[in-house]
């Protein structure tokens, strides 16, 4: 595991799951960047893994987000932190960064949904908006709220670098939707992981930890 072994400064990772999931999913991945003298925090959201809250009490994305939320204001401010979302977390990301842009040197998409800055936080492309209707079911409250959500700021959200990793063999998130969410806003750094499906902190953990050091380290961190 030579690769993981170039990280001279601590950096802190967190990582934000995806719908009907919970911090569990990140078993593999965790420890891996432990490993090499990193901090992670893997949160669970709202009536996710052993968060409390029930659906019914889940009217709004900033409800499903509040843990995500409530730990970045904690974050001292002269601390940063690296964001990780996968599929629906993209939009939990995309809102901490509209509120503590500030506190985040980087946050990186993994096969997760990147608003952009001109269209309401819903936006996915009409030619995918029954993927995102099936992929946002298990939270399906938020359905009411994202037609009335305002739009992701340029000077917050949009200040906040960005980076994508795409998974080569996701059946869920199409490789061709992947790249389009890169054209659309753009990224300051891409990469793919060859043979992963969508889960891939589960299928190519090891791979996932690389792309993540490698971006780390290659951003500029306070």
């Amino acid at each position: 595991m030579d690769f993981l072994a170039n990280s001279s400064k601590q950096k802190h990772f967190v990582l934000v799951h995806g719908a009907g999931h919970g911090a569990w999913c990140w078993y593999k991945l965790k420890p891996l960047l432990e490993s090499t003298g990193q901090r992670v925090t893997a949160i669970d959201l709202s009536a996710s893994g052993i968060n409390t809250k029930s659906l019914d009490e889940i009217h709004t994305l900033h409800d499903y987000a509040e843990p995500l939320m409530e730990f970045m204001a904690a974050v001292p401010p002269d601390q940063k932190v690296i964001l990780v979302g996968h599929s629906f977390g993209g939009y939990c990301l995309a809102l901490a960064m509209e509120h503590f842009p500030e506190k985040i040197s980087i946050a990186v998409f993994v096969a997760a949904f990147m608003p952009d800055t001109i269209h309401d936080a819903s936006y996915v492309g009409n030619q995918d908006l029954e993927l995102a209707k099936l992929l946002v079911r298990p939270t399906h409250t938020l359905n009411q709220h994202f037609p009335k959500a305002n739009k992701f700021s340029a000077d917050k959200y949009g200040s906040v670098q960005r980076a994508y990793i795409i998974c080569s063999q996701d059946r869920t998130f199409l490789t061709s939707f992947q790249h389009w969410l890169v054209e659309n806003i753009g990224a300051t750094e891409v990469r793919e992981i060859k043979e992963a499906d969508h889960m891939a902190m589960l299928s190519k953990p090891q791979e996932l930890c690389k792309y993540l050091l490698d971006i780390a380290n290659k951003v500029h961190l306070s």
